[in-house]
């Protein structure tokens, strides 16, 4: 089977690449080879590779610089994802897509599900949903992947600037008020396979971790799970200090919940997710091998 996968450099995409190899050959042009934001050279690649199935990872993910590059974040997160979902419903293939906690107001406290009205905070979140809308509109067989707090091993995240300064530095602030669910990226790609492979209703999917925590917890757990596993840090979990969102000013706003139900998706797969901490335990000893620590 002929694959298609665009965003292969980014975490998510670096992770379906390992897992859909198994099922047929991988097209991963890179950006010398084909030019996302250029719509003529999408068309053109699409006709000329035909692919059987399309795994759609590119994403304008810079929710900061999106505020003053609205165009360069439409055309990646809305247009592009509208571009493909036209062709594999002209051709009758599937789409796989990956979305964003950022589509919610990020209001209360209770976890959003699929159906919860959007309402997005920021350029960004705005555009990941006119992205999951103009696929929803073709009428394509889909998968759209709503996440949060993506992370890995590999690429820039939480996690690894953590791990960074955790040894340079004896005190850290981090955000207490925003609550969400780290996702490794590799459970994304190990769950879109699954999703694939049991063919499960065309449609939009909350794919995160069980469990809850904040940004200051997550960095409280990378922290302790480094310890007990022996890596020397400058820090103490003790002398990471929460602070409010309000306190750490950015240009994009942040949703404070970012809570997802999973209900959806556990059912159409017939699993129960698993917890974000096994799951950060998992990457870090992933980590840990990838830097030979």
């Amino acid at each position: 089977m002929n694959i298609l996968l665009l965003g292969q450099n980014g975490q998510v995409g670096f992770e379906l690449k390992r897992v859909f190899a198994l099922l047929g050959t991988i097209q991963a042009p890179n950006r010398q080879e084909l030019d996302l934001m250029d719509e003529g050279a999408v068309s053109a690649y699409l006709q000329k590779q035909t692919p059987a199935l399309i795994l759609n990872a590119a994403a304008y993910t810079a929710v900061d610089k999106a505020e003053s590059e609205p165009t360069a974040a439409a055309r990646i997160n809305a247009s592009l994802p509208g571009q493909l979902a036209e062709y594999a419903a002209e051709q009758g293939i599937q789409l796989m897509h990956y979305s964003s906690d950022y589509v919610y107001p990020g209001q209360g406290t209770q976890p959003y599900s699929e159906e919860a009205p959007s309402g997005p905070l920021s350029v960004y979140g705005k555009t990941k949903l006119d992205g999951d809308n103009a696929i929803s509109a073709t009428g394509c067989q889909h998968w759209i992947f709503r996440t949060s707090w993506v992370y890995s091993a590999r690429g820039q995240n939480f996690m690894k600037t953590m791990l960074r300064l955790g040894k340079e530095k004896t005190e850290l602030k981090v955000v207490a008020d925003q609550i969400g669910a780290p996702t490794p990226a590799r459970l994304i790609a190990q769950i879109s396979f699954m999703a694939y492979i049991k063919n499960i209703h065309s449609g939009v999917y909350h794919l995160a971790p069980r469990g809850e925590t904040s940004w200051h917890g997550f960095a409280n757990a990378i922290f302790e799970q480094c310890i007990t596993r022996g890596i020397t840090l400058a820090i103490t979990p003790k002398s990471v200090k929460p602070i409010p969102t309000k306190d750490y000013p950015t240009p994009a706003q942040r949703p404070l919940n970012s809570r997802l139900s999973l209900q959806k998706l556990e059912q159409a797969l017939g699993t129960t997710m698993p917890h974000w901490e096994d799951q950060l335990a998992q990457t870090l000893e992933e980590y840990l091998e990838y830097h030979h620590n």
